[in-house]
């Protein structure tokens, strides 16, 4: 398989310790590789990167992204094979209370990461994690594509439109030649999981009510969401990676055309979609005794899109990637996690005994490769 490319690499990860950040650090270690993360400090209490004890598994370096010449030090001394970099503001609601530390940390970060790697010729490839929502969003019911016009109506969306572009224009102006590391970007969105602790957000919410035998508010109940499980796009990430450093090597087969410079969407298939109170009526499958009921929004003039979905078609084809979990099993996966987390009984009650987190997420990590082997085209290669 392709993620063989990473048993022995030096990879740094940024934001490290966010949601996306701890699961992918987890599975690189899990796949061989040798890690140093950079972040701003743990984004929630609690945490996931607390709760796995990665701190003392990596080489865990506290920085801003917006520190351009801490960066750019820390990526020299670590000298990484491959990059990715995840750290962001990545709250639309927050987005609202601090626009301009949101551009900063999105767009300005973006151009740091970029400064840091024309400073760093060992680093081999690069994988920028943007957001489904750095396309201009008119709500359409079909999928975005790459190619779609980028823009946003709230700071967040538009920062990562900015991003974007910023990545687009060092591409094209510093990166052409062939001693430079082969670069792209990757959009995601409604990402679920075990460990997200972030605030307003769907999951988490229930998952605090539940741990406290509290019932669920639900703020918008029918926004409707391509929901996908945090392993699918790490997957992806991955993947790209790889396929990046197999360019850079003189790997790449003669048929297929570079990837560099290039944009991936990931994503679950087109007809996945389902409502938040669909979400939560399906964690209160696997959490007994849990119940939810919905309210008007806040009210507070900060809008949040309804409906948003990607058009994948791309990694299939240049990849052969392809979302291998079902609604069901994206769900089924985020409950057991923080059911284990809030240590329950099947009953609901309280266990006398926490299990390890480190080791149940490389379980679920397994089990995931086991369905997508047998569901995806490039896995079984």
């Amino acid at each position: 398989m392709f993620l063989q490319q990473y048993a022995g690499r030096r990879v740094f990860v940024t934001g490290h310790t966010g949601f996306k950040g701890f699961w992918l650090t987890a599975w690189l270690r899990e796949l061989g590789a040798e890690v140093g993360g950079w972040s701003l400090g743990l984004p929630t209490q609690p945490s996931g990167f607390a709760a796995l004890g990665l701190e003392g598994r990596i080489a865990h370096i506290q920085g801003d992204v917006r520190d351009r010449s801490g960066l750019a030090g820390a990526i020299r001394r670590f000298k990484p094979d491959i990059v990715f970099h995840l750290a962001a503001q990545a709250l639309v609601r927050r987005s609202y209370d601090d626009p301009a530390g949101t551009f900063e940390s999105n767009a300005v970060g973006t151009m740091n990461m970029l400064e840091a790697l024309r400073e760093t010729p060992e680093v081999k490839a690069a994988v920028f994690i943007t957001s489904d929502k750095c396309y201009r969003n008119n709500e359409w019911v079909f999928g975005y594509r790459e190619t779609d016009r980028l823009g946003g109506d709230d700071p967040y969306s538009a920062s990562k439109a900015c991003a974007e572009m910023i990545f687009h224009a060092y591409c094209r102006s510093f990166f052409l030649s062939p001693e430079a590391p082969r670069l792209a970007t990757a959009r995601a969105g409604n990402v679920i999981g075990g460990g997200d602790f972030s605030e307003n957000r769907i999951v988490p919410d229930c998952a605090r009510a539940y741990a406290a035998g509290k019932e669920a508010c639900l703020r918008n109940p029918l926004a409707t969401r391509p929901w996908q499980h945090v392993l699918e796009p790490l997957s992806g990430y991955l993947w790209l990676g790889a396929r990046l450093l197999l360019e850079k090597q003189g790997r790449q087969s003669g048929e297929s055309a570079s990837l560099h410079g290039e944009a991936f969407n990931f994503g679950p298939s087109g007809d996945v979609n389902a409502t938040v109170l669909d979400v939560a009526r399906a964690l209160a499958v696997h959490w007994p005794g849990f119940s939810i009921k919905t309210a008007a929004g806040a009210g507070d003039g900060k809008r949040e899109s309804t409906l948003l979905k990607l058009c994948c078609d791309k990694a299939l084809a240049r990849l052969q990637w392809e979302a291998a979990l079902s609604f069901q099993d994206c769900v089924r996966f985020t409950a057991e996690w923080y059911r284990r987390y809030y240590a329950l009984d099947a009953d609901g009650s309280l266990a006398s005994e926490a299990p390890g987190m480190y080791d149940f997420t490389l379980s679920q990590i397994a089990d995931y490769c086991r369905k997508a082997e047998e569901r995806s085209l490039a896995w079984s290669r």
